[in-house]
């Protein structure tokens, strides 16, 4: 079925959909990773964007339950250069266009994904619709300058969960709200690292991670103020990744910056810069953003490169922090900006990557062990 892809600057693709007819808005990324695009579309950092895939075949290996990263699709849409409708996997439970269709999500094949890749490498992320029924490039074009800016949107409420849960099973276990108001809540108090993690659209595998450090995590929703998580008395903070503009997302700082000194706090991406702007930073849009499983980081306290998979399109401004309170411990070699932070007075640290992969290289999986570590000194 014939489609259009159109951007915001006027430039158009022309592609077919392999999921049928329909219509997707957002803003246009691309990723790099080779294979991974089940737990990419399930990844909650990328809802109200059009992932554009740069390897040029998917789909070959079809999908599966185990691999999903949330409970549904985020993405708004998925560009692919060829869509592989015959999968050949042992693991396979059904293909990719059956999965998008159930999800109502629009794909997209046939395009030129190494031409749009390069135009947003050189012009950046932008608003763009894609269209099966709206072929006209100028009309297509008037509404994708009528969406909503990536900067300035709170999209954290979109994704973040309903009701606090534990992880149980492989699965979240969901308790009542209620249940936060009580400090026995939580079920392996002594015996394991309890770990309040704010969602701001946590992926399942940071939360695998965390109970394989010996940490026993309740999930709560990103609106949980300050003094319900005191009262639960944890041992640490998580600070999850999630998508958008972190700037308008004023609560969630006020309430990271009443839990500091209080409780050891580690952040993942918009964690990370949610922890910065709480010690008085500021953020900035990146171009094209960092999607892809091959960044090359620096560790600045070991010397040693890691290589780390990555999904954002901001970042802390390294220049507007108080360097007497924060140093820089992780470093972008591709273009110098800042991986990670770390305040020692404080307990908390971040990275902006992501450690747990999935997909991607486990390089910096230690990190995980890093953070039970503060709690255990944190309790000494």
């Amino acid at each position: 079925m014939k489609a259009l892809l159109a951007l915001e600057d006027g430039r158009t693709f022309s592609c077919t959909s392999f999921t049928g007819p329909g219509e997707a808005q957002g803003e246009v990324v691309f990723n790099t990773s080779m294979t991974g695009y089940q737990e990419i579309l399930t990844d909650p950092s990328y809802y109200g964007q059009m992932v554009t895939m740069t390897y040029p075949l998917i789909g070959n290996y079809g999908v599966c339950p185990e691999d999903v990263e949330s409970d549904r699709i985020h993405v708004a849409a998925f560009i692919v250069k060829e869509y592989q409708q015959f999968p050949s996997n042992f693991r396979s439970k059904g293909t990719l266009a059956d999965y998008l269709i159930k999800s109502h999500i629009l794909g997209i094949e046939d395009l030129d994904t190494r031409a749009l890749t390069r135009h947003i490498r050189k012009s950046g992320a932008m608003r763009a619709m894609i269209s099966t029924t709206d072929l006209d490039p100028e009309s297509l074009v008037a509404r994708a300058r009528l969406i909503p800016s990536m900067e300035g949107s709170d999209l954290v409420g979109y994704v973040t969960t309903r009701k606090p849960y534990f992880w149980k099973d492989n699965s979240p276990d969901y308790v009542d709200a209620k249940s936060l108001e009580d400090p026995s809540i939580w079920r392996h108090k002594g015996t394991k690292h309890s770990v309040v993690a704010l969602d701001f659209g946590i992926k399942y595998n940071i939360i695998r991670c965390l109970e394989n450090a010996g940490c026993e995590v309740l999930v709560v929703p990103a609106k949980t103020d300050a003094q319900t998580i005191k009262h639960l008395n944890p041992d640490g903070i998580f600070l999850s990744n999630g998508p958008g503009d972190p700037e308008p997302l004023t609560y969630i700082v006020e309430t990271i910056r009443e839990l500091l000194e209080h409780f050891p706090v580690f952040g993942i991406c918009l964690g990370m810069q949610l922890l910065g702007l709480a010690m008085g930073g500021k953020t900035m849009k990146i171009k094209f953003g960092h999607r892809g499983g091959n960044q090359p980081v620096k560790n600045i306290d070991t010397g040693k490169v890691e290589i780390t998979s990555q999904n954002h399109g901001f970042a802390v401004d390294l220049n507007t922090l108080d360097k007497n309170k924060c140093r820089l411990t992780h470093i972008n070699l591709n273009e110098y900006s800042l991986e990670g932070l770390k305040n020692d007075t404080i307990r908390a640290f971040a990275v902006q990557y992501h450690p747990e992969a999935s997909p991607g290289p486990h390089d910096a999986a230690y990190l995980f062990n890093q953070f039970a570590k503060v709690m255990e000194n944190a309790k000494a």
